[in-house]
Formats: C-alpha cells, sequence, structure tokens
C-alpha cells in the first residue's frame, strides 16, 4: 500500500511552503561499453555528478517529504568519446507515479533522446544557473528535470506543471546559441524544443487535460471504484483524440503513447465489450501503428 503521506501530498500540492527537502530519488546508470581508452572512474565521476546534481538540488517550492519524492531512472548510454573529457550518446529516461491505495505505479515517461552531447572534467563540478547556458550537460539534466516535475504535476491537478514547463523552455531557449543539437525547433520535429512546446501550447491543452483525468479521475479512484474509474479514463482517451485531430503524429503525443499503451490495453482487457470497443475505435484513429495490440483485448 502507497504510505499515508501520499494522500497528503495529493491534498496540499499545491500549497507553497519553502523547505529545504529535495524532490527527485533519481537512479542514475551510464553504460559506456562501447567506449574504449577512457579512464573508467571517469564514469563513476560522471555518475556522482549526475546523481548529486539532480538529487541534491532543490527545484521547486513544495514541501517533500522524503517518501513522496519523485522516482525516476536516467540512463545514460555513452554512444562516442569525442575527446578525454567530450562525449555523445543517448538518455533514456523513465518515469513512474505511484496510483493512490495502492502498490502499482503507473507509467508517466518513458523517452530515449538520441541527440545528447557534452562535456564532462571529473574535477568540475556540474552547475546549473537559471535562464544562462552554462554548459549542455546541466542544460540536458535541468531541462529533464523541469519537464518530469511538470509531467507528474499535471496529473494531480489541472495545468499542475504549467510553472515547470515554462521553466524547460527557458532552458530551451537559453541553449539556442550553444550549438548543440535538440534545442532548436527547426532541427527536427521530434526533439526537446518541439516536445516542452507543445505541451505549452494552448491548442493542445487537452493532452493536458488527459493527464489529470486519466490520472487523479481515473487510476486514483480504481481501488475503491474499478468501472467508475475505468469509465473516466475511457471518457479521457477523448482528449487525445481532439489532439491527435488538429494534428496527426504530433511527437508529445507519441512520447504519451509509448508510455501509456499497455497500461491502456491492460485496463480495458477488464473491461465491458461495449468499453473495449469504444478504446479500440479512439486508440486506432490516434495510434494507427499499433491498431492490432489495442485489438488484442478483445480475447481478454
Amino acid at each position: 500500500m502507497v504510505k499515508k503521506a501520499l494522500l497528503g501530498f495529493v491534498f496540499t500540492l499545491l500549497s507553497v511552503i519553502p523547505v529545504t527537502a529535495q524532490e527527485f530519488m533519481c537512479q542514475v546508470q551510464i553504460n559506456s561499453r562501447k567506449v574504449q581508452g577512457i579512464d573508467p572512474t571517469t564514469f563513476d565521476a560522471m555518475k556522482t555528478a549526475v546523481f548529486e546534481f539532480i538529487n541534491n538540488r532543490k527545484w521547486t517550492n513544495y514541501n517533500f517529504q522524503f517518501e513522496e519524492r519523485i522516482e525516476w531512472t536516467l540512463l545514460i548510454t555513452i554512444e562516442n568519446a569525442i575527446s578525454s573529457d567530450e562525449f555523445s550518446g543517448q538518455f533514456n529516461i523513465v518515469l513512474q507515479r505511484p496510483v493512490f491505495k495502492t502498490d502499482y505505479k503507473t507509467p508517466l515517461l518513458n523517452i530515449i533522446d538520441k541527440d545528447v552531447s557534452f562535456v564532462f572534467r571529473p574535477n568540475q563540478p556540474v552547475n546549473f544557473v537559471e535562464n544562462t547556458y552554462t554548459d549542455n550537460l546541466s542544460s540536458l539534466l535541468a531541462y529533464y528535470s523541469y519537464f518530469i516535475l511538470g509531467q507528474y504535476f499535471d496529473t494531480f491537478s489541472q495545468d499542475g506543471g504549467t510553472d515547470f514547463y515554462q521553466k524547460a523552455m527557458s532552458v530551451v531557449q537559453s541553449a539556442q546559441n550553444s550549438n548543440r543539437k535538440g534545442w532548436q525547433s527547426f532541427e527536427s520535429q521530434k526533439n526537446r524544443y518541439h516536445l516542452v512546446d507543445q505541451y505549452l501550447n494552448a491548442a493542445y491543452e487537452p493532452l493536458r487535460t488527459f493527464l489529470y483525468s486519466y490520472h487523479r479521475k481515473g487510476l486514483d479512484t480504481m481501488y475503491d471504484q474499478p468501472d467508475a474509474g475505468r469509465a473516466v479514463i475511457l471518457r479521457s482517451l477523448s482528449d487525445l483524440k481532439k489532439v491527435n485531430d488538429k494534428r496527426p503524429g504530433m511527437y508529445s503525443m507519441q512520447v504519451l503513447l509509448d508510455a501509456k499503451r499497455q497500461e491502456i490495453i491492460n485496463i480495458f482487457s477488464k473491461g465491458s465489450p461495449t468499453e473495449k470497443t469504444s478504446m479500440i475505435n479512439i486508440m486506432k484513429e490516434i495510434d494507427p501503428a499499433n491498431g492490432s495490440k489495442y485489438q488484442e483485448v478483445m480475447r481478454k
């Protein structure tokens, strides 16, 4: 069972209380197997520096108890050593959120960013200053920390993550002249700029309504009222359809579906035939490449 403190967190999430407690419990892993000729202690130092940067920094003004810390995983895969202190590779980020009254953790984010490059020197701290581009590693870590906060807070209150998406966008804007990939709108339709920009765009507001309705009004009620909770979740899928109708294949939608696809299938495997049919019709339209996966619920 989720500790009783979670209940207090859910209902006091919007109360601003200046405290010193940190928000994150991030597990950091470094995969450097593809790289030769670099002292292995460099990657040990990198792991420690990234862990401390994320977990020891105060990111918000909210009061988090130890057991309420946001748990996520960051896997940094080093593909190339450009020099003795410059590296390129990718980030794999996985974020989950506890569901009220259960031991279950619902996936919120499972994303791979392949446009990662940075300088790391073991004897130099990783520093970040808001509204200032210091280096790419600190900007990458700050961007994803703020984006994760935006996602997490959006699931507890309608548009609760706005301030954090704005902070993530500030990181993007500060990095525009960095000559590093992933920050500029014209590079690609699937990068850090577009991911956060789409969450801040009023035209795609139903995406955020989905996050709140699906999680707070749906999943968090299913322990006591599974049928009612599933009905709310079904209605919330129509918010995703609204976004897809405006812009099919949008990057932020693809990222969300990658995290939620299997969970949606699992939830509706216990639904009525009518619920299953409604879910399949919506999801095959907004996630056509995986339409056959949703169809599987009819066999359960």
